[in-house]
C-alpha cells in the first residue's frame, strides 16, 4: 500500500527535494516564505502527491480460542490439539499483524477439506471477514478491530462436508501476498442447528444420543430381557480420527476419493457407507462377523465391553478387520462412529426378529415331527433378537413425512446394491408399509412385521402346515431411556398393534407395494422358492392354518441356572368335551441367539389321554451334565414339543430359555474426579464343583484409562466372594463401569454399574 506523505516536516521533505530539483538555496529563506512557497509547490498540478510503499504485512499470531469455541460447539469432550466445532455454528478467532491494518485491508480466507478441493464440489471456499450476513455458505465476520489486531468470527453453512479441514489466509492488499497456513480443523454435524439435517430440538435427547459414551443394550429373550452396559467411548483419546478414516477406507473412497468427500455432507450417504464398514464382508471393514458358536483366532462376541477396544484394534492393526462381532457388537461400534461425527444415535433391540431370505414377508420354518429345525431346507430364521440402530435427520430424498428416526444395520445379514449394507429406512415408512422407498424397507419389515409359518415336513417328503403363533415376530423392540437406564418400547414406532385392522391393512399394503414395484424375475424367484404360484402363497400367508383342539404351553418350574438341572412342564389342556388321545414329541437343543441349534439335549415322547377339558403336565428335566458341555456363551437352550392330535391335528410349542447368574456392583463412598473410590464386587460360583480359574474385567470411559484385571481366588461349590478395589475417576458426570467374571469352566458373567462422577471442589 502507498500513503501520501503528511506526517513529515516539511524541512525534511525540502531537504529530499532539494537533492532532486536542485533547490539549494531554498534553506536560507525564513521559515514563513518556505512554509508558504513549499504549500504552493505541493499544490502545483505539474507534481503529483507523493507516495510511500508500507512494509508488507505477515500475520503473526493466530488465536483459536479453543476452550471458548468447543464449549459452544458441545465437542470440549473430545481431546487432542486440533480444534473441533459443528457446522452451521460460528467460532471465534483472533490475529495479530506485522503492521497495523489500514481501512481499506481485510482477511481472506480459504477452507479445503480432502483431495483436490474444490469450489464448484463444496469441498473448498475462499471469502474475505466483512459486514455482511452470507446465508449458505461459508462467512466471516468482523468482531473487534484495533491497531495490529482482527477478531473474526467463521460460520459454515448447515450443509457444509464433515471431515477435516485447513484453514489459510492472507490480508488483501495491492501487493500479491501469499496464503498462509493458518492451521487445522475438523467439523462435524450439528444437531444444535435448526438448518442441519440432523437437527434434534430436545435438549435432554441431545444429550443422550449425542453426547452420552455410554449405554445400554437389551439382550435375551422376548418373556426374560436382559440388560448388558455398553462402552460407547466417542471422546476417547484418537477416536474420532478413527471414526474418520473409516470413511477413508471405505471402496467408495478408494475408488474415487474427490467424489466421495465431496458427498459427507449428507447424512443419508455418511450413514450408509458407515452401516457398510462397521462390518468386514466387503472391505476392510472393522469388525469380522461370526455365528458358528467357535472363536478359534479372536474374541468370543460376549467378551467385547464396549467399542473403543475393537475400533483401536482395528486401526492399530493397519485396517485388518477384528475378530469377532454379533448384531450388537456392530450396532454398539455403529452408534460409537455416529454419535461422533455429531448424528443423534440409539441402540435398538427386536426380540423374536425375523431374517427373510428371500423377500416374501413371511418367515418359512420347517420341522421335523419332534419340533427340530431343518437346517438344509430353511433358509429363514427367527433370531431371539436382533440388534440395530436408530439415526436421526431430514429424508430430502423421501420428503417431511418420513423425517426423524431412521434404521441403520451394520451386521451383514443380505446384500443391498451388492453390498452388505442396510439403510437408512425410515421408521415412519416401516410402520405405514411404504416398503418401495429406499433404503432395504422389505427386509426391515420384515424383521418387525412378518409372518411365522411352520412347516411339518414329513418322511415322504410332504409338507403341511402346523398352527404355531404366526404373530410371534417383532415383540418388545427396545431401546434405553434418556437420561436413565431403563428400558423403553417403542414397538408402536414400528407397527400398530399385533392383529389389529390397521395392522393387518398395513401389512397387505406392503404385499402389494413389494411385488407391484419389484421386477418380475424376483416375483418368479418367490415363486420358485415357495412351489406354487402367487395366489397360492398369498392365501397361505395371510391365512392361519386350523387351530387345534387342544392348547398346551411349557412352564418352568424352576428359575433356571447355570449349573443347576432345569426343571420345566409342558402343560396340555383339552378344548373340547370328549377324549383326545396326544403324542408328545419332546426335543431341546443349546443354540446360539439366532436360534441355530449347537447340541441336542433331550429327545423323548409321551402318549397321554386327556379327558373333555381336562388339563396335564408332563414333567420335564434336563440336567446340568447333558448341556454342560454344549452351553454357548449365550446360555440359551431351545425346548420344543409337537403334539399330534390323534384326528391329523398337529401343535407345536416352543420355548426359549436364558440361564440366569450372578453378580452385584457396589460403591463404598462418594466418586469424585481424581480422587480414590473403593468399589466392591459380589461374585457366585455357579457349579457344584470347584472353580480356581476365574477373573474379573473392568473398563470404563472417565473410570479406568486401560483395562483393569484383577485375579479371584479360588471358589467353592455355589460359593459366594466379595472382592474390593480402588479406581480413580477421571471424568466427572454419569460413568459407567462394566465388570465381566471370566472363567473356562462357564460362560462369562457380565455386569455393570452407573456411578455419578462430581467434580472437584
Amino acid at each position: 500500500m502507498e500513503k501520501i506523505v503528511s506526517d513529515i516536516s516539511y524541512l525534511e521533505v525540502l531537504v529530499s527535494l532539494n537533492g532532486l530539483m536542485g533547490f539549494g538555496k531554498i534553506l536560507e529563506d525564513n521559515e514563513k516564505w518556505l512554509m508558504k512557497g513549499f504549500i504552493s509547490f505541493l499544490t502545483f498540478p505539474f507534481f503529483p502527491p507523493l507516495h510511500l510503499d508500507l512494509p508488507a504485512i505477515r500475520i503473526t499470531e493466530v488465536d483459536w480460542h479453543q476452550e471458548k469455541n468447543t464449549r459452544a460447539h458441545h465437542t470440549e469432550e473430545y481431546p487432542g490439539s486440533e480444534m473441533v466445532v459443528r457446522r452451521g455454528q460460528r467460532f471465534t478467532l483472533s490475529f495479530r499483524f506485522s503492521r497495523a491494518l489500514e481501512s481499506e485491508e481485510t482477511l481472506i480466507f480459504t477452507v479445503e477439506t480432502g483431495p483436490q478441493a474444490s469450489e464448484a464440489l463444496q469441498t473448498k471456499c475462499v471469502f474475505e471477514a466483512s459486514e455482511s450476513k452470507r446465508k449458505g455458505t461459508w462467512r466471516a465476520m468482523q468482531e473487534t478491530r484495533d491497531e495490529n489486531s482482527l477478531t473474526v468470527t467463521i460460520s459454515s453453512p448447515p450443509d457444509a462436508v464433515i471431515g477435516h479441514y485447513k484453514l489459510s489466509g492472507r490480508v488483501s492488499s495491492r501487493a500479491k501476498h501469499n496464503n498462509k497456513k493458518l492451521g487445522h480443523f475438523i467439523l462435524l454435524f450439528n444437531p444444535w442447528c435448526s438448518e442441519d439435517d440432523v437437527y434434534l430440538a430436545e435438549e435432554e435427547e441431545r444429550q443422550e444420543y449425542v453426547l452420552n459414551d455410554n449405554g445400554i443394550i437389551f439382550r435375551g429373550v422376548e418373556k426374560h430381557i436382559r440388560a448388558q452396559g455398553w462402552n460407547y467411548g466417542q471422546f476417547e483419546e484418537d477416536i474420532l480420527n478413527i471414526c474418520l478414516s473409516i470413511l477413508d477406507r471405505s471402496p467408495s473412497h478408494q475408488e474415487d476419493p474427490v467424489t466421495d468427500v465431496s458427498q459427507r455432507n449428507d447424512p443419508i450417504y455418511v450413514t450408509r457407507v458407515i452401516s457398510a464398514m462397521v462390518n468386514s464382508n466387503d472391505d476392510k471393514g472393522v469388525v469380522q462377523g461370526q455365528w458358528r458358536g467357535k472363536y478359534i483366532g479372536g474374541t468370543s462376541p460376549l467378551h467385547w465391553r464396549g467399542s473403543v477396544a475393537i475400533l483401536y484394534k482395528w486401526y492399530k492393526g493397519r485396517f485388518k478387520p477384528v475378530k469377532y462381532g454379533q448384531c450388537w457388537v456392530f450396532a454398539g461400534v455403529m452408534c460409537t462412529v455416529l454419535r461422533c461425527l455429531g448424528i443423534a444415535t440409539r441402540v435398538v433391540s427386536n426380540f423374536n426378529s425375523a431374517h427373510d431370505t428371500d423377500k416374501n414377508l413371511s418367515v418359512d420354518k420347517f420341522v421335523d415331527s419332534f419340533g427340530r429345525t431343518l437346517e438344509d431346507v430353511t433358509e429363514d430364521s427367527m433370531w431371539n433378537f436382533h440388534v440395530w440402530n436408530e439415526s436421526w435427520f431430514a429424508r430430502r430424498d423421501l420428503g417431511s413425512s418420513y423425517n426423524g428416526w431412521q434404521v441403520l444395520d451394520a451386521t451383514p445379514q443380505e446384500e443391498s446394491e451388492g453390498v452388505f449394507q442396510c439403510g437408512p429406512a425410515s421408521v415412519t415408512a416401516i410402520r405405514e408399509g411404504d416398503v418401495h422407498l429406499a433404503h432395504d424397507g422389505p427386509f426391515v419389515f420384515a424383521e418387525v412385521n412378518a409372518d411365522y409359518i411352520t412347516w411339518l415336513w414329513n418322511e415322504d417328503d410332504s409338507r403341511e402346515r402346523v398352527y404355531s403363533d404366526t404373530k410371534k415376530i417383532g415383540k418388545c423392540i427396545s431401546t434405553k431411556a434418556v437420561g436413565s437406564n431403563t428400558r423403553v418400547d417403542i414397538t408402536s414406532h414400528y407397527k400398530y398393534p399385533e392383529g389389529s385392522r390397521k395392522e393387518r391393512q398395513v401389512y397387505r399394503k406392503a404385499v402389494r407395494k413389494l411385488f407391484g414395484v419389484e421386477a418380475s424375475g424376483r416375483r418368479d424367484r418367490i415363486r420358485r422358492a415357495s412351489g406354487r404360484g402367487w395366489a397360492s402363497w398369498r392365501d397361505d400367508v395371510l391365512e392361519p392354518a386350523k387351530k387345534p383342539n387342544i392348547m398346551g404351553k411349557f412352564k418352568l418350574l424352576e428359575p433356571p441356572v447355570i449349573g443347576q438341572d432345569i426343571k420345566l412342564a409342558i402343560c396340555l389342556t383339552n378344548l373340547t368335551s370328549r377324549l383326545q388321545r396326544v403324542k408328545v414329541n419332546l426335543s431341546a437343543a443349546t443354540i446360539l441367539y439366532t436360534r441355530r441349534p449347537v447340541a441336542e439335549i433331550l429327545h423323548e415322547s409321551h402318549s397321554i389321554k386327556l379327558e373333555p377339558e381336562e388339563e396335564k403336565r408332563i414333567p420335564v428335566e434336563i440336567s446340568y451334565s447333558e448341556y454342560k458341555e454344549d452351553l454357548t456363551d449365550d446360555k440359551k437352550i431351545l425346548v420344543a414339543a409337537m403334539c399330534l392330535v390323534s384326528k391329523g391335528e398337529k401343535l407345536l410349542i416352543e420355548k426359549d430359555i436364558t440361564l440366569e447368574d450372578f453378580i452385584a456392583i457396589k460403591m463404598l463412598g462418594p466418586a469424585v474426579v481424581g480422587e480414590v473410590l473403593a468399589l466392591e464386587v459380589t461374585i457366585a460360583n455357579p457349579l457344584s464343583e470347584r472353580v480356581e480359574d476365574c477373573m474379573l474385567i473392568m473398563e470404563g470411559s472417565g473410570l479406568l484409562r486401560e483395562q483393569l484385571n484383577i485375579d479371584v481366588p479360588a471358589l467353592e461349590p455355589q460359593e459366594r466372594a466379595r472382592v474390593r478395589f480402588e479406581i480413580t475417576p477421571y471424568k466427572s458426570g454419569n460413568r459407567q463401569l462394566q465388570v465381566d467374571l471370566i472363567s473356562t469352566h462357564f460362560p462369562n458373567i457380565k455386569g455393570f454399574l452407573v456411578i455419578p462422577v462430581a467434580i472437584t471442589k
